[in-house]
Formats: C-alpha cells, structure tokens, sequence
C-alpha cells in the first residue's frame, strides 16, 4: 500500500489506516524510538503513541511526505518520554552520548533549546547541503535518529573509526559553519 492509499484511508476514518501503517512503518518507528529511549517496551508504547497521534491529526493534516511525517511524530514523542523520564537522571540510550558530541558545536547548557530553534533548524539544513552524501548519511543518522556509532558502521559497511571520524570532522566543519552564521 502507497503512502497516498494510507491517506485516503485516514480521510475515510477507516481503522484499517492504523493496521496499515503499523505494517508498513511500524519498524521504522519502532527504530527510531529504540534509539532514542534505549528500552524495548518504552519504543512498543511510543509506536503506539504515534498511531494514535496519526489518528487525531489525519485529517486536517495531509503531510506531503508521509515518511518524514511520521518520523518526526515518533521522534518528537520519544524525546518527550525520555525528557520526561530522565528529568532527574541520565539513561543507558544513545540520546546523552549523542547530545554531548553536539555540546562542542553549540555551546554548554543550550544544546536542547537551540536544537529546538528554527533559526538554527534553516542553518543546520543549509549546512547539511554542503556535505558529501555518506556524511551528511552518518550526521543524520547519529544526530536525528541517535544511531550508535556501531550500527551505522555496520549500515553503511564501513568501520567504526572511519564513522567516528568524519563525525568529529563534520562536527567541527559544523561549529565553523554556524560562527560564520552569527550563531556562536
């Protein structure tokens, strides 16, 4: 099933949109949410979380990419259960080790917030448009999906030392890219 059949079916306030997309994106999500909560039962309740938030928001939201659509739902309810869960202490998960990588870039104390910002948002995409693809392919994954460094290698088929330096590499091509845009 397409992306605009599991719409159309969200439209009609058919059930079967929720199955549907559970088969098709249900491990995607569930990914996603693992990598951010480091906790197996966490991630099952924040797939479910984000198909019932697709059910509340389909319609009047008709998302032109559904893919993208439903990570940022997953992302953004995940982040909310660890900020809520870890509002006193630091998890197991990839989540801190990744925040703290980027804390060199952004400066101390400010990473969520500014993370947050849609200035720094615009800029961090432009930024992404000058890097070779496989980089920009690592950045993401480590920095929006909070992959650890292993299973990236392990996509990408490369070692771990070549991910963990072009990671270091971009983060700092990254803090001279925002200096020069007036964010530092």
């Amino acid at each position: 099933m397409n992306d605009a059949d599991l719409l159309a079916l969200y439209f009609a306030r058919d059930e079967r949109a929720s199955n549907e997309t559970y088969r098709k994106f249900g491990g995607y999500c569930y990914t996603i949410a693992n990598n951010i909560l480091g906790s197996d039962p966490d991630a099952e309740e924040c797939v479910n979380d984000v198909l019932l938030r697709l059910w509340e928001k389909i319609p009047p939201a008709k998302p032109d990419n559904f893919y993208a659509y439903i990570a940022t739902i997953t992302r953004n309810i995940a982040r909310n259960r660890y900020r809520k869960e870890n509002a006193q202490k630091r998890g197991g998960s990839e989540t801190p080790l990744a925040l703290d990588e980027l804390r060199d870039c952004t400066g101390p104390d400010t990473v969520e917030q500014e993370l947050d910002s849609r200035a720094l948002g615009g800029v961090i995409d432009k930024f992404l448009g000058t890097l070779k693809e496989q980089h920009r392919i690592i950045f993401v994954q480590r920095y929006w999906y909070l992959c650890s460094v292993e299973d990236i290698a392990e996509d990408l088929g490369i070692s771990k030392s070549n991910v963990t330096v072009t990671l270091m590499r971009t983060r700092l091509k990254l803090r001279n890219y925002l200096e020069k845009e007036g964010f530092l």
